[in-house]
């Protein structure tokens, strides 16, 4: 028995006793006896020990760009922790990491890549327990590679990708050479190899290979290897092992949360839904638990997803969701905060008043913390509302903006995640007082007597506390300064006498009001006569009513006790003219009479009594009217997108010429014209017209009109139907309406078409046509007169009018018929015409019309009715045989072309597939009989094809708009409608022995299709590879859309590049999205590789923001020929869905195009299926091409080919809705890149006003900008009442998605924003940072912004005060002479250079949390106007450059944080040009267009203004020259 039991504990603890394996042994039969001899057990297996180390580090020497590694274990009772110090404190940096191993008793510490001379110190093992610590240190030196001694080791072979079955034996080659010859050993996933401990199932062979035996998954990893003697120590580059199952190709991956569960806070009562959802293959079982009770019966255990649903819930808990596979076990909490709403704050206390603010505090009043404080105040008084202010932080607040001298009632309330809580009791406050606003009112002067005149006023307006006092201040000379005026005081008293005045003079008086502050505004001036009997100054003399020849004032009669008998009135024009003089009776109005248009005129007006003439009024200025002015403006009708704007304008050979603004877009008129079509307007949109002519302020043109818009209602066009045709009509199809109910009258339009030497004029589009013209007939039945008939061959006409009910499904044109009193005239012989619909719609808001597009132009009969004679009866004999020979030798030339399909690779396998001949009239194939699709249509013709046409390009945006109604409805139900309607063969893919050359067991490569490579031989399998060939526009085979490489299919991936003469390569994923394998890399990642018989050698790499460049050279083993291959990786297409922009993805795919030769085979296109996005890519690159040939899309059309040659290409509604979206931001932007060389001649192009347009074609570029609005769900966090306060603008936000994150604070709602953007720059991503100047109380949240995210360069382009405001455009959030602490970091101004341009500040930074520091350089840009744009961009571009060379210097990795006052005008000209000029270098191209539309998607209104957009230009053609601007 004490055997039995002292084996039993030596069982429990038999890991740390030497390593030995639990199988029976003679050693492990005797062992129980040994150790009972040698002591007790607790010796073995119990007692404490202070740790011990079991692995030293040495001291290394590594290289530059390297990386070191150390190891570090110890043993010990308990097992003690291992971690490593670096000077004192534990290792934190993100190129130095610590990888623990044996439960943490072991840490190696990894270093890559190695910079000197930061990283040459000396690192600190520590080994830990609670019986004592234990410390070993080593020291590592750097070396640069130019500088590496002799003899330093270096790898000749390193290891390569190996993909293994399991059980099989794995070999991960190694060669080095050094002096000495140098040690090699080996880690896998960044820990030491130890070959002894695998019982020689892993050995290290004297080549220095490592040799795996019986491999397990457990060995599959990153191995690398490592030669080390006396000069150094060398890694070789990653080679990842993979361990396969022999029939088991799936990836087992353990369980993780996608979805984690989050965190609510709910009043008491309530319910709420927590959802978690974990994955995994296998995917997991997911249940939840409260503490350890199970909340998921065993039995209702759902995979992958589960909502945990509460309700009534009382008491806050914990809530733990429970992921489990056959991998392992996961858990995630969710805490459920049961809270109420805040209790009041206590009394508020007041502190401070001024005349405009109360400051007041208070006590929270809440033990648990509340988002923010609200604060309500109002003016006492019976009808007085509370204002709010929200969004209060602190327990200290100014309420400003108060009126001075009244008193208010101020209450605080809290709010927390639940609501608003009580208010607290209210305080009362008074502000203080302030001089008077306003003057006195109503001043009025009397004569009394010889020498004394009564002044009498009222209080003023806005006397700001009490009036102490009233100064009179009068004179006889007006022109002296007010000191030298006389003075009466006045108190308590609203009138006074002035005495002691020379008669027969006149006086002028002025009144102010003054308080105990200060004095007030003076009052207008009143003048008196001093004489008895003459009246008064009449009073409130103004203007009533202007014309352009005559102006009427008014006024009130002027006091006297004698009786006015006459008023005497003197005018002038204010400029070159004569004064004249009017007298007339007693009266209150007058208007004065023929006066000239648009000038300025004096008045003034004195009464006359039989004493005498009074004095006069102050001088009264006014302008009359523009003489021939447009009037009485008015909106005739309404099309989708445009209206007809009509005006009345005098008959004149003189030009007026007026401006009519809206939605931030201009047109000049001629007033003469009488109306004008507004164009490009957006259907069902009111419009506000802001119509304004130059000729001065008071004079010129004012003028506003509403409108608005037809709906958004779509009328096909009309088809020509030539099976109908006779000598003298022609025959059109009219199209069915989708909906009758808006629709009032149907007009059938007939437009000739006028040549200018045989080209057809610019045709406007029916929507911009005038449309008044053709309708002002509209009531009356037009006449056959030779004389009109001559006028309307020239014009436009309607030739029938039917109600929605009467609409015929054809219509004659000619038959001279009448149809709803128009007459259907006939056509014209040999005229051109052209076609289309009119609508007119049942409206309340004015006329409103929808037109169709335009049908093709057809010619109209050219009959000539003669006798038949002898040769013409032979005429109607031959002609049908020789019609039915015709016919026959057609339909053989298409059966021959059928039968004999040019690419022996596509077999026919589409027996099930209906021809559907009979639906084309052939006009298609003498169109363009090589496109793919067009031949589809005609021969392959599916049900969904037939119903959705291919769609004009100006009809794609209002297309798009019906799709996407009602939340997309149409758009699903296009997609889910597709389908080509035929079976196919997938009999390769399904073979055993290419199964593992599937990356997906469902994505086939359909027989008829797919890429036959060239057999090896013997080699059973080896054409296939899960590829197939894809049809482009007017191309076959334009494309192949594969699988993501797997590690087996590499060598068959090259040989397909090889075989087709591809020479681009297009990869649409990550390697890894999600921490899943999308697709393994085929590629070497540097120097050369071979896969099966083709050698793969990188030559360079380019990365950018949104995608790479790989250059790569082709060698096939046995031929001397080298090709160059270019693999274009888009890097930027999100885990979930699909880009929220599609611009850098049009970018991508013109650089594709841009560098793909002419004469190349395929475009080789992959994603991980090679389904979705590679699908995405090949339609809207055919598309484009379509585009460009035809002006025409067939999304529907290309799709149900592609899906003909691959199984699910374009897998997604989301797929399917970008593909529109692409295209039609491609139609509407079109292509503004343009080589550097020719930037000049484009410049001089945009600088011209656009034909049929009145801006510049620069104008009209930067108004494209402005197209896309952002709606306001991408502003969530910046919108949260905690965070309104924070931005400088009200419509200047982050958006979410691009938002800069700040770590938040417990406790503290809003604390994780700042009103920042991050923008990619050319090569990097969040290459910078866009923010606004700081505000006051933004200011450590900036500073918290630089450290959080490292970045150490700050570009400011503002100056603090500009136009002579103070702090309106930046706080001073940088110290100038001593430290300033900002939270938690302490700011050093160091050093200040002034620049000829700018200033460069540099700061120390300290965290105070932990002492690390770091140098933060200040650029400020000290050139910029205040208004406008600098004059020159030599110096911004200076500039630019020296914060670029000073980044690339001090190496720092974290964006260049950039702002001016908003952070988006001058901010925005900064990135762009940064961009722009270091394209320019690289690629030799400029597209200033894409570059701001790309930094708009990132933060709105970047680059503000059109001279910004134009300086962007400026700049870039003064940099062309000078390309030396970065150089070292």
């Amino acid at each position: 028995m004490p055997l039995s039991r002292t084996g039993g504990a030596l069982a429990r603890c038999r890991r740390p006793i030497l390593g030995l394996r639990s199988s029976p042994s003679p050693l492990g039969l005797l062992l129980p006896f040994i150790i009972l001899l040698t002591g007790p057990l607790s010796s073995v297996c119990g007692a404490p020990a202070s740790p011990k180390f079991t692995k030293m580090p040495t001291d290394q020497i590594g290289v530059s760009g390297g990386v070191a590694s150390f190891v570090c274990q110890a043993s010990g009772s308990p097992k003690p922790v291992v971690y490593w110090n670096k000077k004192g404190k534990k290792v934190n940096s993100q190129r130095i990491e610590t990888v623990e191993f044996d439960e943490g008793a072991g840490a190696v510490l990894r270093i890559q890549p190695l910079r000197a001379p930061r990283d040459e110190n000396i690192y600190e093992c520590v080994a830990r327990n609670s019986e004592g610590e234990v410390s070993v240190t080593a020291k590592l030196a750097i070396i640069r590679e130019d500088l590496l001694p002799f003899g330093f080791p270096s790898i000749d072979m390193g290891p390569q990708l190996k993909v293994v079955e399991r059980t099989r034996t794995a070999t991960m080659l190694c060669a080095a050479s050094g002096i000495p010859d140098p040690e090699i050993s080996w880690f896998k996933d960044f820990l030491p190899v130890d070959p002894f401990s695998s019982q020689g199932r892993i050995k290290q062979l004297r080549s220095g290979a490592l040799q795996i035996e019986n491999s397990e998954e457990t060995d599959q990893g990153k191995y690398e290897c490592v030669a080390t003697n006396s000069q150094g120590v060398r890694y070789s580059s990653p080679a990842n092992l993979y361990v396969r199952g022999a029939t088991d190709t799936l990836r087992r991956v353990p369980p993780r949360f996608s979805i984690l569960p989050s965190n609510h806070e709910i009043m008491p009562g309530g319910s709420v839904n927590i959802t978690c959802v974990a994955v995994g293959s296998p995917m997991p079982y997911v249940k939840w638990m409260l503490g350890t009770e199970d909340l998921t019966t065993e039995d209702e255990m759902p995979i992958g997803r589960n909502v945990l649903e509460l309700n009534g819930v009382r008491e806050s808990a914990n809530y733990t969701c429970v992921a489990m596979s056959s991998l392992g076990i996961i858990e995630a909490t969710a805490q459920v905060l049961v809270k109420t709403l805040p209790k009041p704050p206590g009394t508020p206390i007041v502190t401070e008043t001024t005349a405009t603010s109360v400051t007041i505090t208070w006590d929270s009043g809440n033990p648990d913390p509340v988002s923010y404080y609200i604060i309500q105040y109002r003016a006492k008084g019976p009808d007085s509302k509370y204002e709010t202010v929200d969004s209060i932080t602190t327990t200290r607040y100014s309420i400003g903006g108060l009126y001075p001298n009244t008193e208010y009632e101020i209450r605080v309330s809290a709010f927390n995640s639940i609501g608003q809580g009580p208010s607290s009791t209210r305080v009362d406050a008074r502000t203080g007082e302030q001089a008077p606003a306003s003057p006195p009112r109503n001043v009025q002067a009397h004569i009394i007597s010889q020498n004394t005149v009564m002044v009498r006023w009222e209080e003023p307006e806005e006397p700001n506390g009490q009036v102490k006092g009233y100064r009179v201040y009068y004179t006889m000379d007006p022109s002296r300064p007010m000191h030298e005026w006389q003075i009466h005081n006045v108190q308590d008293s609203v009138i006074t006498t002035i005495q002691n005045l020379v008669t027969s003079e006149t006086y002028t008086i002025q009144v102010l009001a003054f308080t105990s502050v200060g004095d007030g505004p003076f009052s207008d001036p009143v003048h008196v006569k001093v004489m008895p009997g003459v009246p008064g100054q009449p009073g409130k003399f103004k203007v009533n009513k202007v014309a352009d020849t005559h102006i009427e004032l008014t006024w009130e009669p002027a006091y006297t006790k004698e009786g006015i008998v006459n008023y005497e009135l003197l005018y002038r024009p204010v400029k070159f003219g004569s004064l004249e003089k009017l007298t007339f009776g007693p009266r209150s109005s007058y208007t004065v009479e023929g006066l000239k248009a648009n000038t300025e005129y004096s008045f003034s007006l004195a009464a006359i009594s039989n004493k005498g003439i009074g004095a006069f009024t102050n001088e009264l200025v006014q302008r009359t009217l523009q003489a021939n002015v447009p009037r009485n403006f008015s909106v005739n009708l309404a099309t989708k997108t445009s209206v007809l704007l009509t005006w009345e304008f005098p008959e004149s050979s003189n030009p007026y010429r007026f401006t009519v603004e809206y939605n931030r877009q201009k047109m000049e008129v001629d007033a003469r014209l009488k109306k004008a079509v507004i164009p490009n307007l957006q259907p069902d949109t009111s419009y506000d017209f802001k119509i304004t002519a130059p000729e001065g302020n008071m004079g010129g043109l004012r003028h506003r009109i509403s409108a608005k818009t037809s709906p958004p209602i779509t009328i096909r066009r009309p088809e020509i139907d030539h099976t109908r045709d006779t000598e003298t009509t022609v025959t059109i199809i009219l199209p069915s309406l989708e909906n009758r109910s808006p629709v009032k009258n149907v007009y059938v339009v007939v437009v000739p078409l006028r040549r200018a030497r045989g080209v057809i004029r610019h045709l406007k589009s029916p929507d911009e046509m005038d449309l008044e013209e053709l309708l002002k007939d509209i009531s009356q039945k037009q006449k056959d007169s030779r004389q009109q008939k001559q006028v309307d061959l020239r014009r436009a006409y309607i030739t029938a009018r039917f109600t929605p009910a009467t609409l015929p499904a054809f219509f004659t044109l000619g038959d001279q018929l009448d149809y709803g009193g128009f007459e259907n005239r006939a056509l014209e012989a040999g005229q051109e015409y052209v076609f289309f619909i009119l609508a007119e719609l049942n409206s309340t808001t004015g006329k409103m019309y929808v037109a169709s597009p335009y049908t093709d132009p057809v010619i109209a009969p050219d009959s000539d009715p003669q006798h038949l004679d002898a040769g013409d009866g032979l005429i109607w004999v031959v002609g049908p045989v020789l019609a039915v020979v015709f016919i026959i030798c057609i339909v053989i030339a298409i059966l021959l072309y059928k039968n004999s399909k040019p690419d022996s690779k596509r077999k026919d396998s589409e027996p099930g597939t209906k021809r559907l001949l009979e639906n084309e009239d052939g006009t298609r194939i003498a169109h363009h009989p090589t496109d793919p699709v067009e031949m589809r249509r005609i021969n392959f013709q599916t049900p969904g094809m037939m119903s959705h046409p291919t769609i004009p390009i100006n009809e794609l945006a209002e297309h798009i708009e019906v799709l996407k109604a009602n939340d997309n409805l149409r758009l699903s139900q296009e997609y889910e409608s597709i389908d080509p309607s035929q079976q196919f063969t997938w009999e390769h893919s399904n073979l055993e022995v290419n199964k593992p050359k599937n990356r997906y067991a469902n994505v086939i490569a359909y027989d008829h299709t797919r890429v036959i490579l060239a057999p090896l031989e013997g080699i059973l399998g080896s054409d296939y590879i899960n590829a197939n060939y894809i049809d482009g526009y007017r191309k076959q085979n334009a494309y192949i859309a594969t699988q993501g490489p797997l590690a087996e299919t590499f060598g068959d991936f090259w040989r397909k590049v090889w075989e087709q003469r591809a020479a681009s390569v297009v990869m649409m994923t990550r390697l890894e999205e999600k921490s899943r394998i999308k697709c393994d890399q085929y590629w070497p990642s540097r120097g050369t590789e071979t896969y099966g018989t083709i050698q793969v050698t990188l030559l360079d790499t380019m990365e950018l923001a949104t995608f790479c460049v790989r250059t790569l050279s082709l060698h096939k083993s046995g031929s001397s020929e080298r090709r160059e291959v270019r693999q274009f990786q888009f890097t930027s297409w999100p885990d979930h869905g699909v880009p929220e922009y599609p611009t850098p993805f049009l970018n991508f795919l013109r650089r594709v195009k841009a560098c793909n030769p002419p004469d190349a085979g395929p475009i080789i296109a992959h994603c991980s299926a090679g389904v979705g996005r590679t699908g995405c890519f090949i339609v809207i690159d055919a598309m484009l091409e379509r585009i460009r040939q035809e002006r025409t899309v067939d999304i529907y059309g290309h799709v149900t080919l592609m899906r003909s040659q691959r199984n699910y290409m374009v897998q997604t509604e989301d797929q399917y809705s970008f593909i529109h979206e692409a295209l039609l931001e491609a139609v509407a932007c079109g292509n503004t890149e343009v080589a550097a060389r020719s930037l000049y001649s484009y410049m001089q192009k945009l600088a011209k006003v656009e034909p049929g347009e009145h801006i510049t074609g620069m104008e009209l570029e930067f108004k494209r900008l402005a197209n896309t609005k952002a709606h306001t769900s991408r502003f969530v966090t910046a919108n949260l009442p905690c965070n309104k306060f924070k931005n400088r603008l009200v419509n200047i936000m982050p958006y979410e998605t691009t938002r800069v994150c700040l770590q938040p604070i417990r406790g503290l709602e809003g604390s994780d924003y700042i009103n920042a953007s991050y923008i990619d720059g050319y090569r990097q991503q969040r290459g910078y940072i866009a923010t606004q100047g700081p505000l006051a109380e933004t200011t450590e949240d900036f500073w918290r912004m630089l450290w959080e995210h490292n970045s150490t360069i700050v570009v400011m382009l503002t100056k603090l005060r500009e136009m002579g405001r103070v702090g309106e455009k930046c706080h001073q959030y940088w110290p100038a002479e001593r430290s300033a602490r900002y939270q938690y970091f302490v700011v050093d101004p160091m050093a200040e250079y002034n620049m000829p341009q700018y200033i460069l500040r540099e700061f120390k930074v300290t965290d105070a949390r932990d002492g690390q520091s770091r140098t933060v350089r200040q650029f400020q840009f000290t050139d910029w106007p205040e208004q406008g744009v600098p004059k020159s961009g030599e110096g911004f571009i200076d500039f630019i450059g020296q914060v670029h060379k000073t980044k690339e210097q001090f190496g720092q990795d974290g964006p260049i944080s950039v702002h001016c006052s908003a952070g988006v005008g001058r901010t925005g000209v900064f990135i762009t040009l940064s961009i722009v000029l270091e394209r320019m270098r690289y690629e030799g191209a400029v597209d200033i267009f894409q570059t701001v539309k790309m930094l708009r998607t990132q933060r709105p209104a970047m680059v503000q203004t059109e001279d910004e957009y134009q300086f962007c230009y400026q700049a870039a053609l003064e940099y062309l020259g000078s390309f030396d601007h970065y150089a070292t």
